[in-house]
């Protein structure tokens, strides 16, 4: 079953230059429990697609047209407070660099909990508490009582990468937007968050949207591959079809860049 559907989506945005259309009349759909990785140059559309879905396009002199469907409700013509309701807690994102993303001056519990006290005031502070030990330990941070005291700048930038899927993961997502969620790791954590990920998806069924300029990221761990050049999808398909058999001459000259 569609968990996700985009069907004719555009994004434009004035500048000095004239008018950037970020995004050119995309169409991909996503099933439910499904990894699916967005592949592509900087600039290439691929955050800014996310970014629509996640209901974080805010600037005011952006427009947005076509359709975000997420489980049959189109969340670009949707009320504020119904899309408020997913964000952290149907729709989770992480982004690529979590010292922009995590606060310097609040403790790692404190911030892996924020979605609960957003979307269930209901739990006490020890239920809190509880839950994000547990998440901590789930993404293999050892010594997660000690994470949860820490503040960002006192752990590394693995193990706050891990915190920021924690966070994300706190509310059981139904989507999780992994937006280039790798880019300033090394190699052998890449591989580490790459592997948490899909242990992540098989375990609680999360379909995931892995967003990544690398392909052979994307080759370890999603089953159906979109690439994009210029705002637009210049080839999608199964993984093993891209990397066998790929009909586009930029899809050919990224999987050489790969090896």
């Amino acid at each position: 079953m569609k968990l996700l559907e985009i069907k004719n989506l555009t994004t434009e945005f004035k500048t000095g230059q004239g008018i950037v259309k970020a995004v050119r009349n995309v169409n991909y759909s996503l099933e439910k429990g499904e990894i699916l990785g967005i592949v592509g140059e900087s600039g290439s559309g691929k955050s800014m697609t996310a970014l629509a879905i996640a209901g974080l396009l805010s600037r005011h002199d952006m427009k947005k047209t076509g359709e975000i469907l997420f489980e049959g409700t189109d969340l670009l013509h949707c009320e504020r407070s119904f899309l408020r309701e997913l964000q952290g807690n149907d729709i989770s994102v992480v982004f690529q660099e979590p010292m922009t993303s995590l606060n310097p001056v609040y403790r790692i519990g404190w911030q892996v909990e924020e979605p609960l006290r957003i979307h269930h005031p209901e739990l006490s502070a020890q239920e809190r508490k509880q839950r994000a030990l547990a998440l901590l330990k789930q993404v293999e941070l050892e010594d997660p009582e000690r994470i949860y005291q820490s503040y960002p700048h006192q752990i590394s930038g693995g193990q706050r990468q891990r915190v920021m899927i924690a966070a994300a993961m706190i509310c059981e997502p139904k989507l999780l937007i992994a937006d280039e969620p790798t880019t300033a790791l090394d190699v052998t954590v890449q591989a580490q968050i790459v592997k948490l990920l899909k242990r992540i998806n098989q375990k609680k069924g999360t379909a995931i949207l892995f967003i990544s300029h690398d392909l052979s990221l994307v080759r370890r761990l999603c089953s159906r591959v979109i690439v994009m050049k210029a705002g637009r999808i210049v080839e999608q398909g199964a993984m093993k079809d891209i990397f066998e058999n790929p009909q586009q001459e930029y899809t050919r000259q990224l999987l050489a860049a790969a090896q």
